[in-house]
């Protein structure tokens, strides 16, 4: 495949030619902006295994848009996409077509990188086989299970993104902080507006789950917590451990934990633990604990200079659970588990409800590593349609007006 399979497509060319037509490029989105007219917003991005790809169709039509991303944050796939456009360069580049380039050149099979056993039940899983013989691969893997406590070691993905950041000058996280927090010379808030560009920091957050100490680890906010030297650890560590789908991959094991007074103290203030340390933590996959972090950026009294928008992949909430086998049982808790948060937020803050927009998926399924060519365009151009509608409903100006009542709200 080539990048223009992708970004020349016919569906995605007439959406972006349809946009420019109506203008949407010119319409404001945010107070952030610089000299060429680009436009600064916040972007949370929702966890869904190879269902990110849809996310590059998003990111890529709103970049068409003008429109450029001063924060970072997601879980799992959202990780990924994040930590890519982030390490390509300082937030006034357009970065989607280079992140297509990835896609293209990476077979997301290779990410399955276990035994012959694991490979085949995998499969198996994918294509929905019969119990019998689920039941017979499933017990295939129960050493690999025993052992390893997943599936795939995860280190062809280690591998992989630690290749593409070092190509991009990163290899510590001192060099990204560098390259993706360096602000534009020209950003200025828009005129007539009266705040100003002071205290902006542009920031990424990297979503896991520390099954360890039971805690919503983001970074590399909270970095110092595992490793003595954190400006010296290497980024694509902190995605690995956002994507580790409990069982298909093996947890993140971070071990060396640093010890002492001030480390309890650090851990008792980011993290609220407060028990004795351990010497090593497990992680797993952020969206256990939060799939749709768009609380990350929040701060509920302020009137923001841009917005936070969030991109979910599907509607998880469309229909009510069947809990009436073993396995219906495990999959409703699981999936109350790793999306009430975020749910109670929105529920709790439904001026975010503006903010989201949801990619229809289709039926594509999250565990299709083996995902064909085909069906990559497919999901890249849903991503494209998700972000049209967005684009021409979103009113930046009423939603401003909706967080100053808010702001006006807060308590004395």
């Amino acid at each position: 495949m080539q990048i223009t399979d992708f970004t020349q497509n016919k569906a995605v060319e007439k959406i972006v030619a349809q946009l420019r037509s109506d203008q949407i490029d010119r319409k404001p989105f945010s107070d952030l902006l610089d000299s060429a007219g680009n436009q600064y917003i916040e972007l949370v991005q929702e966890g869904g295994g190879v269902l990110g790809v849809a996310l590059i169709g998003y990111t890529f039509v709103l970049e068409q848009m003008g429109l450029r991303f001063f924060s970072l944050a997601g879980t799992s796939a959202g990780s990924i996409n994040a930590m890519l456009l982030a390490g390509l360069g300082d937030i006034s580049q357009p970065k989607s077509e280079k992140v297509i380039e990835m896609l293209v050149n990476k077979n997301l099979y290779d990410f399955v990188d276990g035994n012959g056993d694991s490979r085949d039940f995998i499969k198996a899983l994918v294509d929905k086989a019969k119990p019998v013989k689920l039941a017979w691969k499933g017990l295939q893997v129960i050493d690999e299970i025993n052992e390893d406590l997943g599936l795939n070691p995860g280190n062809d993905f280690l591998k992989w993104l630690s290749a593409f950041l070092k190509q991009n000058n990163i290899t510590t996280q001192s060099e990204l902080e560098k390259q993706f927090g360096t602000l534009p010379s020209d950003l200025k808030i828009r005129e007539g507006i009266p705040k100003t560009t002071e205290g902006l920091k542009p920031r990424l957050a990297i979503v896991a789950s520390d099954l360890t100490t039971e805690t919503k680890v983001e970074f590399p906010k909270m970095s110092s917590l595992y490793w003595p030297k954190p400006e010296e650890v290497n980024p694509a560590i902190y995605v690995r451990a956002s994507m580790s789908i409990p069982y298909f991959f093996s947890p993140m094991v971070i071990k060396s934990i640093p010890q002492g007074d001030l480390a309890q103290q650090k851990w008792d203030e980011l993290a609220g633990f407060c028990g004795k340390l351990p010497r090593e933590v497990s992680m797993v996959d952020g969206g256990i604990l939060s799939n749709f972090p768009i609380d990350i950026f929040h701060n509920l009294y302020n009137v923001p200079r841009m917005p936070t928008f969030g991109v979910r992949l599907g509607d998880n909430r469309n229909k009510a659970n069947k809990v009436e086998k073993p396995l219906q049982l495990f999959g409703a808790m699981f999936n109350t588990i790793r999306h009430l948060h975020d749910y109670d937020f929105i529920l709790k803050n439904p001026d975010f409800k503006q903010l989201i927009e949801k990619i229809d998926i289709g039926d594509h399924d999250w565990l299709n590593f083996a995902i064909s060519d085909k069906d990559k365009i497919d999901l890249f151009v849903r991503g494209a349609q998700a972000a049209d509608r967005f684009l021409r409903k979103f009113d930046w100006l009423f939603y401003k007006k909706v967080r100053e009542q808010i702001s006006l709200s807060k308590p004395l």
